[in-house]
């Protein structure tokens, strides 16, 4: 049985110096971060590392994210910064953004899949960061879930699922944001979105700089292909059941093709769907699971994770899901919900 420390009120020093011990003697530590929960071990131990993709079944080739608790960790292990990735820390860290850099290959290479670069971020949670700072080692930590399933948002969510394969969880109630940090590489002057998070293509075009959206947003890498970001490859945040994603600009279009859709299947269909269409839905005949108000992303974001993992527990033949606009946190959010749904868009 692992060990399960509370933190949702206080962070203990007693506690978090066994944790720190942990990490150091090369165990796992399940901790929350703003974004998710992650699973973390020493990053320059790579006999510990070995044991994240152990505990989670996750491809060797999916790298992973680096945090860090100051920049004197990100001078130590990586080749240095330029002006663009300088104004990216000054603005949004610590926060929920990851950036791709060179490292000083005094990693494990099993935390950079036997890439040259590395990405790093500094999380925006005081749990996350003393356990840093505690340990004084940078923390190799990837979502908390069995490889594939939706990221863990809080610890109910996760335990039964890791219990055993990890030494110990750190449990600090439900993440601030619930869904994985924007992982960005600067190329060419450009600020290259690999995987979109809470800080967004309008986030940083707002601190006047270039940004782009990459390629694989919302298409699958194919087989054979490196990722320098985690999230790019390989299924992920999937529920057992059929999933479709339900994407129309117009509501009205969008009901009116999710009333067609179950007109013509005689199945057990579920919906996750906005407050604001629940009635109507619930009027011909679904079972609705509530995301949050349609305007509301942040609202959605922190939900999203916890509601797919929910389907499952309902039997139904199948699940419809609407999407919401691709803006903001929103891209973000259609990101999981297109892979989540292995690309079934009705």
């Amino acid at each position: 049985m692992s060990i399960v420390y509370d933190f949702k009120e206080n962070i203990k020093k007693d506690d978090l110096d066994g944790i720190s011990n942990i990490i150091n003697s090369g165990g796992l530590v399940v901790f929350p971060t703003e974004t998710v929960y992650g699973i973390g071990a020493d990053a320059t131990n790579s006999n510990a590392v070995k044991k994240i993709f152990i505990a989670k079944g996750r491809p060797q080739d999916n790298p992973l994210i680096v945090h860090i608790s100051n920049l004197e960790m990100l001078d130590k292990y990586t080749c240095g910064i330029n002006s663009i990735e300088k104004k990216l820390i000054d603005n949004f860290w610590p926060g929920p953004l990851t950036i791709i850099v060179k490292s000083k290959n005094n990693l494990s290479t099993y935390v950079t899949a036997g890439l040259d670069t590395v990405g790093v971020r500094m999380p925006d949670n005081d749990i996350a960061l003393n356990i840093i700072e505690a340990s004084k080692r940078p923390i190799a930590a990837p979502s908390a879930n069995i490889s594939g399933k939706p990221s863990g948002t809080n610890l109910s969510d996760i335990f039964e699922e890791l219990n055993n394969k990890v030494d110990v969880f750190v449990d600090g109630g439900n993440t601030n944001i619930g869904i994985e940090s924007t992982v960005v590489k600067v190329e060419n002057g450009v600020v290259n979105i690999l995987r979109p998070g809470k800080i967004s293509l309008e986030d940083i075009k707002n601190i006047g700089l270039n940004v782009k959206l990459d390629k694989h947003i919302f298409k699958d890498v194919k087989d054979g292909e490196k990722v320098e970001s985690p999230g790019m490859k390989h299924r992920h945040y999937a529920p057992s059941t059929k999933a479709i994603l339900v994407d129309f600009d117009s509501d009205k279009i969008m009901l009116d093709k999710i009333k067609e859709y179950k007109e013509k299947n005689d199945k057990n269909i579920g919906i996750i769907c906005y407050k604001e269409h629940e009635e109507y839905l619930k009027s011909i005949g679904f079972k609705t699971i509530v995301m949050g108000g349609k305007n509301d992303l942040l609202e959605i974001s922190r939900n999203i994770f916890s509601l797919i993992r929910s389907i499952d527990k309902y039997k139904f033949d199948e699940c419809l899901i609407e999407g919401v606009k691709k803006q903001y946190i929103g891209t973000a959010i259609m990101n999981r919900l297109i892979r989540a749904c292995g690309y079934n868009i009705l």
